[in-house]
């Protein structure tokens, strides 16, 4: 089985929150994957020496600041009534509505969903932000959010 009922998923209160409804038609499409899918992604795509963002080192791509190019903060826009993600990270990310994409917060926690879906309930997403890599599938561009209230935006290598 590649993924878990989003019920199981460990704090799956994040899309049901009152205040930050999600329509039923996107919660069908937040889609948490079982930590055997998501132990191969994380090491294909993040990180085969660490399992968490807390702890990557030299040799994991996300840890050279080379593979970044600028940083925003996510938290005022996230407090406000404002529902579009940051300017800065809508003009880096150019992927067509319909990309899947992985919200990488450690390797046996990965969620999957669609640019569209994600960008319609980021809040959400980041009530978990103590790291988090969002990437595209077969795409370059990734963001990494941080619990400070920032976020970086970069290219992973091919």
């Amino acid at each position: 089985m590649s993924y878990i009922p989003l019920e199981q998923l460990k704090n799956a209160w994040i899309f049901k929150h009152k205040s930050l409804p999600i329509h039923e038609n996107d919660l069908a499409k937040i889609k948490p994957m079982a930590k055997d899918r998501a132990n191969v992604l994380w090491d294909t795509f993040i990180s085969r020496q660490a399992d968490h963002p807390d702890f990557f080192k030299k040799g994991d791509w996300p840890f050279d600041k080379s593979n970044w190019i600028e940083q925003g903060k996510w938290e005022g826009v996230w407090d406000s009534t404002d529902e579009s993600l940051p300017e800065l990270i809508n003009t880096h990310i150019d992927w067509d509505n319909n990309t899947v994409v992985y919200y990488c917060s450690s390797r046996d926690n990965i969620i999957e969903t669609t640019w569209v879906v994600f960008k319609r309930c980021w809040k959400n997403f980041l009530f978990m932000d103590d790291g988090p890599i969002l990437i595209g599938k077969k795409r370059q561009q990734v963001v990494q959010f941080t619990s400070n209230g920032y976020f970086k935006i970069g290219n992973k290598p091919k």
